[in-house]
């Protein structure tokens, strides 16, 4: 999911995206620690993806806070 997606949700729709990345990359480091991760790029994207939520909705929040 590029950026102008992410741009276009709404904060509750984004924060919804970044619990189900967080779960993504919990179950990726569970199967890291049994050794049943065969692409190990996986958790780096996922990590990066909830990276890239967080920094959406930090954007969002100061506009919110611009506007007030």
């Amino acid at each position: 999911m590029d950026a102008n997606e992410l741009r276009g949700k709404t904060p509750d729709q984004l924060r919804d995206e970044l619990t189900n990345l967080k779960k993504e990359a919990f179950n990726l480091r569970f199967q890291q620690a049994t050794g049943q991760l065969e692409n190990t790029a996986a958790m780096r994207k996922a990590r990066r993806a909830a990276a890239q939520v967080k920094t959406i909705l930090n954007e969002k929040a100061a506009e919110a806070a611009k506007e007030a």
